[in-house]
C-alpha cells in the first residue's frame, strides 16, 4: 500500500516516532474554526492560563503554517505559551519559526509531556483499528488534566469536527462550519473524526444526532430572512433540549455544536 493511502497502519519500534507518513496537505487559515473554539474553550483556558505550559501539535504536515497559526492563538490566552509542532517525516522538520519549534515525532510525544495536545487531519488517514491505540497512547502521555485534540476538516477549512480527550477517553464531539457553506447540518457526516466516520447509519447515536440537528435546523427555517447564524442558533436551542449540547456564551462567526462524547459514542464498542 502506498504511504499516501488512506487507512494507514502505523508501526511504532523502541525509541522510533509513533504513526505513518500522511499526505501533509495544509493550507492558510485551515483549521481556523477549531482555532476559534480552542481559544475560548473553558477548559483550555484554565489549562494554558498560568505558567509556561506547552503545546504539542502532532502531524502539522509540509508547511509551518498551522502550527504557527495555532502558537497565536493560544498565545492570546497566555503568552508565555510554547508550542512544538511534531511530524514524522524527516524531511518535513523545519527551522523554528514564530516561536514555534518543529521537531521529528509522532504520537509517542517525542517525550514531551505537554499540556495540550493538537492533531488535525492525520487519523482520518489511518485504518479506523488503529484509532483506540493512538488515543490511549497520547493521552496516557498528558501532563495532569491536559487535553487532547483530534480531528478532521475539508481542503478549505469550511466544515471541520473535533474530539476534545483527557486522561479518561474522549470528552466532547464538536461540529463547526461556515454559515454559508452547507444546507442542512448533516452535511458534515462526510468530515466526522476517523472513530465516527463510518458510524453514520441508522441506529448508531451519531446517526441520530446528525437526524435531530437537521429536524432543528428545518424547524428554525422561519428565521432563515435572519441568515444562517441566527437561524442556527434557534436550531441549537431546539437541539439542546433532546441532546447534551455545551451552551455558547458568546457570539460566533461559525455556526458550532459541541455535544458530550457518551451521547454520540459508537455502540458497544470502547474508545479509550
Amino acid at each position: 500500500m502506498s504511504k499516501h493511502h488512506h487507512n494507514l497502519r502505523s508501526q511504532a519500534g523502541h525509541g522510533q516516532p509513533y504513526g505513518v507518513i500522511t499526505r501533509g496537505t495544509t493550507g492558510i487559515n485551515r483549521l481556523r474554526r477549531c482555532d476559534r473554539w480552542t481559544r475560548h474553550n473553558a477548559r483550555v483556558i484554565s489549562l494554558l492560563r498560568e505558567g509556561t505550559p506547552l503545546a504539542l501539535d502532532v502531524g502539522y504536515g509540509a508547511s509551518h503554517t498551522t502550527t504557527c497559526e495555532w502558537a497565536g492563538w493560544l498565545r492570546r490566552i497566555n503568552p508565555n505559551v510554547e508550542v512544538v509542532g511534531l511530524e514524522i517525516n524527516p524531511e518535513r522538520v523545519l527551522p523554528p519559526r514564530d516561536g514555534v519549534r518543529f521537531e521529528l515525532g509522532g504520537f509517542e510525544l517525542a517525550g514531551y509531556q505537554p499540556q495540550l495536545v493538537r492533531a488535525f487531519n492525520v487519523l482520518r488517514q489511518y485504518d479506523v483499528a488503529e484509532v483506540p491505540d493512538v488515543w490511549r497512547t497520547v493521552t496516557s502521555k498528558l501532563a495532569p488534566g491536559g487535553l487532547f485534540i483530534e480531528g478532521t476538516c475539508d481542503e478549505l477549512g469550511r466544515r471541520s469536527t473535533w474530539v476534545l480527550l483527557d486522561a479518561t477517553g474522549p470528552q466532547t464531539l464538536t461540529l463547526s462550519w461556515d454559515p454559508f457553506d452547507i444546507s442542512t447540518p448533516s452535511d458534515l457526516a462526510e468530515r466526522l473524526p476517523k472513530a465516527l466516520i463510518h458510524r453514520n447509519v441508522p441506529g448508531e447515536p451519531i446517526h441520530d444526532f446528525l437526524r435531530d440537528a437537521d429536524s432543528a435546523w428545518e424547524h428554525a427555517a422561519g428565521w432563515e430572512p435572519h441568515g444562517p447564524r441566527v437561524r442556527w442558533r434557534h436550531a441549537r436551542e431546539a437541539l439542546a433540549r433532546d441532546w447534551p449540547i455545551t451552551p455558547v456564551r458568546r457570539r460566533l462567526s461559525d455556526n458550532t455544536v459541541t455535544v458530550d462524547w457518551a451521547a454520540v459514542a459508537p455502540k458497544g464498542e470502547s474508545l479509550h
